[in-house]
Formats: C-alpha cells, structure tokens, sequence
C-alpha cells in the first residue's frame, strides 16, 4: 500500500500508481524506464525524461515512481515539484536572500521529479540553478526524472549544455494511446468506480476520444 502521508510530503499524489497504469503500444518503453527507475533510483536511467501529449500519463507515471520508491524506502528522500513551482521558489529564495535554503533544499533529495519542465525556456536564472541542481543530484547518483510536452530537443530556447544533461540518461516518449489501449483504460476506470456500462458505450467512447485520458475520464463521469 502505498504511504500517503509521506507521499503527500512529497509533493505525491498517492492515487497514482503503477497498479492503476495501464499500458499499452504507446507508453511499453516509458513504462518499463519508470518501472526500473522506481526498483533503482539513480542506478537504472538517470536522468529519465519521459515526454508526450497533454493528458498521456506522464504525471502518472511520475507520481507512480516516487510512490514506489518510497513504499520500498521510506527513508528517502523524494521531492515532486513543477517546473513552475521550482521557478516561483527560486525567484523568492534570490529575493529574500534565502539561495542557500533553496540550493540545501533541492540539493539534498534522493530523487527529484521536474514535471513540465518545458516552462524553463527564457527563464536563463531557472536555467542555471537547474543545471547546477542537476549537476550536484547526479554527481553522486541522484535520480532526477522530468517531463516535458515535446522531446528536449524541440524545447525552444533550452541551453545547450542542459540538453546534452538530458541525454545522458533515458528519453522516452508517450504518445496517443491506440483503440484498444482506450478500451482497457475506460474499463479499469468502471471498475475503479464501480460504474456498470454497456460495452457498446465504452467502444463509442473509446472511438470519439482519441487524444487525451483526462477527456476520457471527463466523459465516462458525464455518462
């Protein structure tokens, strides 16, 4: 089971887990990188980016790792954090004098989780303390995992060196689930909420929503 009050600390949500991801053709390689990453954090992949769509699964996939890793040990120290939050918290640890509480905060995790990290882009004093960041996690093997809505390399704007960072590791695409994939993903979602749909409804629904789990989900609470 998972330990939610350490999740919650955490920045986790402890809904989120590998026994509620379902794979498919589209997320096989992701899943199996955050599956190794979760049984050995900064031995397996390290960094891991994981990237895709909006509504994919990649938050899932992260949460379900540090969740993992922290019903494995409970000792660890695990941090989840948007990028945008990394940004406001750097932007008020240079204002109130506090870099050194923000570096210690940061520096001294066993694993960090960036999500969306494709918000970094023009924001160079992010950019730096991410890299120096980086640098300190990984040097003394670390996991650092983010995601990001298109590969590293299509993030305009990224400083070189932090891409050439990100591809010291694993990079793993999610993309748009297939018919069938839609399918499991509908039927695990009644059964988690005990809903009774007809099968017909499921493969409507599985047919008209191709882009997106959340609009899936969206539409089986409508129904």
């Amino acid at each position: 089971a998972v330990n939610s009050p350490a999740s919650l600390e955490a920045g986790l949500n402890p809904r989120y887990t590998f026994s509620n991801f379902v794979v498919g053709k589209n997320n096989e390689l992701a899943h199996a990188a955050a599956r190794a990453v979760a049984a050995k954090p900064g031995e397996a992949y390290n960094p891991l980016v994981l990237y895709g769509g909006v509504g994919l699964g990649k938050t899932h996939l992260v949460h379900a790792m540090g969740n993992e890793i922290l019903v494995r040990d409970p000792s660890k120290k695990v941090r989840y954090v948007t990028c945008e939050t990394f940004t406001t918290e750097f932007i008020h640890a240079v204002r109130s004098g506090q870099g050194k509480k923000f570096k210690d905060a940061y520096r001294q995790v066993d694993v960090l989780f960036i999500d969306d990290v494709q918000f970094i882009t023009g924001k160079d004093g992010t950019q730096e303390e991410f890299f120096h960041t980086f640098n300190a996690l990984h040097g003394v093997n670390r996991q650092v995992v983010v995601t990001s809505d298109r590969h590293p390399k299509s993030i305009p704007a990224l400083e070189p060196r932090l891409l050439s960072r990100f591809e010291w590791g694993m990079i793993a695409d999610i993309s748009l689930q297939d018919f069938e994939t839609r399918t499991a993903i509908l039927e695990a979602k009644c059964q988690e909420k005990q809903y009774q749909l007809d099968p017909t409804i499921i493969a409507y629904i599985a047919t008209t929503i191709q882009h997106n789990v959340r609009e899936l989900e969206g539409a089986l609470n409508k129904i």
